[in-house]
C-alpha cells in the first residue's frame, strides 16, 4: 500500500500502482470526468501514470494552469499526428503549450507551404484523430534507442534536442501513429479534445536564432466542450477590436519605421502626451514616498556591464559593442539602468544616516530582440523603463519593499487594473547555476519578499525559476477588461549587484556595510504598459490621462471664429481641447471624433455664438444639454478631480 497525502492534509491508502485517475475516481465520478493532470510531489505528471511510492498530490481540472497546459500540450501532439498525415516526411521541431492553446514548430520540406487555406483541413484532420481516441502512451527510453529512432526518421531537430538530454531522462509519448520526444504530461486520451480550432501560421527561426532555418509555426487551441471554444472565438475577436497596434495608429499615438529599424518606436504627439502624464503621475507619487530624480546616458562602457554580470545575461540579446577610435575601447547600449544607478551611489561617502537612497529615472534601455519575435509596443527593441533603485540597510529592507508594494497597488487602482495575480518568483529549485551570489544572500533576499507579502496580506502565488538572476522577485500579473494576463510591475530584492559593485556606507558602529538594493518599476515599461493600458481600455482612456479630452466642432465655417475663441479658453483652463474645423457636415465630424474616442465633443452654432453657450455630447453618453463656457470648464474639471480623488480613497 501507499500513502496518499491530499492538499487539505488528509492521507488516504492505496494499492500501489494506483494512478491519479483512479484516486480521483475514489472521490466521485465526477471529478474523474474533470480531472486532466495531477502533481506528485509537485512534478506533475499523466493522470494514467502509476504511484507506486507515498506521496503528496494535487488534482488538478480545467480550471488549473496545470490541467490547461496537460490538455493543450496533448493537443500539439494531436495536430503533429494530423500534419504528418497530411504532408508525409514532415519534420518536427517543439510544440508547447501557451497561455492560450499551443503551437507546433514544423519543417513541412522543401517546396511544401503551409497556408492558411490550408488550416480548415488540418483541424478536420484533428477532429477526426480525436474522436479515435487514441490513448497517450508514455515509455521510458534509453538515450541510444531515441537517437536510432529518430535517425531512422530522418528528424534533425529531434536528434539536436536529444543529443542535448541525459540517459535516463527521456521519454517519448505516442498517441495513434504518431511518436514524440516528450517529457509530458499528456491526457489519458485524445477523446476529451473536442473542440479544434487552427488560429494562425508565421514563421520562426529554429530555437529562435536568425542563423537557423526558419520553420513554420502553427498555432491553435482546443476546448473539451465547442461551447467554451465559441466563447473563447468571442473574445478573441473582442481582443482583435482592442489590438493596441490598430488603436495606437487610429488614435495617432506611435509608429514604425523601417527606415528607423525594427521594434524602434516613434512616438507621435498624442502618444508622447499620454505617455507624458503616466510620467508625470508617477513622478508625483514617487516626490511623496521620498524619490530622487536622476538621468544616466544611453550607453555604458562594455566592463561596466561585466562588473554588474548584464554582459554574460544579456550578451546575447544586446546590440554588438560600439567600438571608439580608442584602441580596444568598447560601449554598449545599455540593457539595464541598475548599474549606472550603482555607480551614482558611489559618488560620495554614504552614512547609515543617509539611508535609504530612493533613485528613480525613465530609463530607456536597449535588447535586440529575434524579429519573429517582436510585437507592437509589447515587445520591442528599445523600451524605457520606470526604474528606481533604493538603497537601504538590512534592517530597512522589507518597509522599503513593503511602501513599492503600495505604489503598485495605488497605480493600479488608477488605471482600474482591478484583477491581478501576484506572483513570487523565486530561484530554480534544481539548477542554481545561472543565478549569481551567494546561498546566503538568496535565502535572506526570498525571506523578505514573503514576509512582506505575508504583512500586507497579499494573496500570492510561488513559481520557482521566474527570479531575475540576482535575486528573486515579487511580479504583478494584470488580467485585461477580457481576461488576459499581462506581467507590468515588479519589484526586486538585490544583495548580489552591491557586493559586485563594492558599494558600502558607514555604519553606526564605525564599519563599513553593504547596503541592500531593491530594483521596482511599476509600470515595468513605458512601452508595454501603453499597450497593455491601450487593450483595458480599447482606447478609451480615463478623463484625467486622455491626450485629448475634448474637441469643438463648429456645424459650419460661419461659426470657426466662436469655435476657436472656445477652444482657446479651455486650453487656458488647463483643459486639453483641439478644434475640427473642416469643411464636413457635423454628422460626420461627430462620427469621425467618437472614433477617436475623445470624451466630450461640443457642438456650437448660431445659437451658441450668441448666449456664449456649448451644446455638449459625451461619448458614450450622448447629449449633456447645453452649458456656457465657464460650466463646462467647472464640470470637466470637477470630473477629472472625482476621479483622481476617488483613487486616494
Amino acid at each position: 500500500m501507499v500513502k496518499i497525502t491530499f492538499p487539505d492534509g488528509t492521507v488516504r491508502e492505496y494499492e500501489a500502482g494506483v494512478t491519479g485517475l483512479e484516486i480521483a475516481k475514489s472521490i466521485s465520478p465526477r471529478l474523474a470526468k474533470e480531472v486532466l493532470s495531477i502533481s506528485v510531489n509537485d512534478e506533475t505528471w499523466d493522470i494514467s501514470r502509476a504511484i507506486t511510492s507515498d506521496a503528496s498530490i494535487k488534482l488538478y481540472k480545467w480550471e488549473d494552469e496545470e490541467g490547461k497546459h496537460a490538455f493543450w500540450h496533448s493537443s500539439a501532439h494531436l495536430m503533429a499526428e494530423a500534419l504528418e498525415a497530411l504532408y508525409p516526411g514532415m519534420k518536427f521541431g517543439i510544440g508547447p503549450s501557451i497561455e492560450n492553446g499551443f503551437y507546433y514548430d514544423v519543417d513541412p520540406g522543401d517546396g511544401v507551404v503551409i497556408r492558411d487555406a490550408d488550416m480548415p483541413k488540418i483541424e478536420a484532420k484533428m477532429k477526426e484523430l480525436a474522436r479515435l481516441k487514441n490513448a497517450y502512451q508514455r515509455s521510458e527510453v534509453s538515450k541510444a534507442e531515441a537517437l536510432s529512432y529518430f535517425t531512422e526518421k530522418n528528424d534533425e531537430y529531434k536528434l539536436e534536442l536529444i543529443n542535448e538530454l541525459e540517459d535516463g531522462t527521456i521519454t517519448f509519448y505516442k498517441q495513434g501513429e504518431f511518436t514524440d520526444l516528450c517529457r509530458g504530461p499528456h491526457l489519458p486520451s485524445t477523446s476529451a479534445i473536442k473542440a479544434v480550432k487552427v488560429l494562425s501560421i508565421a514563421g520562426a527561426y529554429w530555437r529562435g536564432d536568425e542563423k537557423r532555418k526558419q520553420l513554420t509555426r502553427i498555432y491553435a487551441i482546443t476546448f473539451p466542450k465547442q461551447k467554451m471554444l465559441e466563447e473563447y472565438l468571442v473574445k478573441l475577436e473582442e481582443a482583435q477590436k482592442r489590438d493596441h497596434r490598430k488603436i495606437g495608429k487610429e488614435l495617432e499615438l506611435f509608429a514604425f519605421s523601417q527606415n528607423v529599424g525594427q521594434g524602434l518606436p516613434l512616438w507621435l504627439p498624442k502618444g508622447a502626451m499620454l505617455r507624458e502624464r503616466l510620467e508625470n503621475f508617477l513622478k508625483k507619487v514617487q516626490r511623496k514616498y521620498g524619490y530622487v530624480p536622476v538621468i544616466t546616458p544611453h550607453i555604458g562602457n562594455k566592463q561596466l556591464y561585466v562588473t554588474s554580470g548584464h554582459y554574460a545575461k544579456y550578451g546575447e540579446d544586446s546590440f554588438q559593442p560600439i567600438n571608439t577610435p580608442a584602441e580596444g575601447e568598447e560601449f554598449l547600449l545599455k540593457p539595464m539602468n541598475c548599474p549606472h544607478h550603482c555607480e551614482i551611489f558611489k559618488t560620495k561617502p554614504v552614512s547609515y544616516r543617509d539611508l535609504p537612497i530612493r533613485m528613480a529615472e525613465f530609463g530607456t534601455v536597449y535588447r535586440y530582440e529575434q524579429s519573429g519575435e517582436l510585437h507592437g509596443l509589447t515587445r520591442v527593441r528599445g523600451f524605457t523603463q520606470d526604474d528606481a533603485h533604493i538603497f537601504c540597510r538590512p534592517d530597512q529592507l522589507k518597509d522599503e519593499f513593503k511602501k513599492v508594494i503600495d505604489i503598485i497597488q495605488y497605480i493600479f487602482k488608477a488605471l482600474d487594473f482591478k484583477d491581478y495575480i501576484v506572483q513570487v518568483s523565486l530561484r530554480d529549485k534544481e539548477n542554481h547555476e545561472k543565478y549569481i551570489g551567494t546561498e546566503e544572500n538568496w535565502e535572506k533576499a526570498e525571506s523578505a519578499i514573503i514576509e512582506a507579502c505575508d504583512e500586507r496580506g497579499m494573496n500570492t502565488i510561488v513559481e520557482y525559476g521566474e527570479a531575475a538572476f540576482y535575486g528573486p522577485k515579487l511580479d504583478f500579473m494584470v488580467r485585461d477588461a477580457i481576461g488576459r494576463k499581462w506581467q507590468l510591475g515588479t519589484i526586486q530584492v538585490d544583495y548580489n549587484l552591491p557586493e559586485r559593485f563594492e558599494l558600502e556606507y558607514m555604519g553606526s558602529d564605525g564599519v563599513k556595510h553593504r547596503p541592500v538594493m531593491i530594483h521596482r518599476a511599476p509600470f515595468g515599461s513605458m512601452e508595454r504598459f501603453v499597450a497593455v493600458l491601450i487593450e483595458h481600455t480599447a482606447g478609451k482612456f480615463p478623463l484625467w490621462l486622455t491626450p485629448e479630452q475634448v474637441v469643438v466642432l463648429p456645424i459650419s465655417e460661419k461659426y470657426n471664429e466662436y469655435a476657436e475663441k472656445v477652444s482657446n479658453v479651455l486650453n487656458n483652463s488647463d483643459i486639453r481641447s483641439v478644434l475640427d474645423d473642416r469643411n464636413e457636415k457635423i454628422g460626420r465630424k461627430i462620427r469621425d471624433n467618437e472614433l477617436k474616442r475623445i470624451p466630450f465633443l461640443l457642438i456650437v452654432g448660431e445659437k451658441e455664438a450668441e448666449t456664449n453657450t456649448v451644446s455638449v455630447r459625451k461619448q458614450g453618453d450622448g447629449d449633456k444639454g447645453a452649458m456656457t463656457i465657464e460650466e463646462f470648464s467647472t464640470f470637466i474639471n470637477n470630473e477629472v478631480e472625482e476621479q483622481l480623488s476617488s483613487i486616494d480613497k
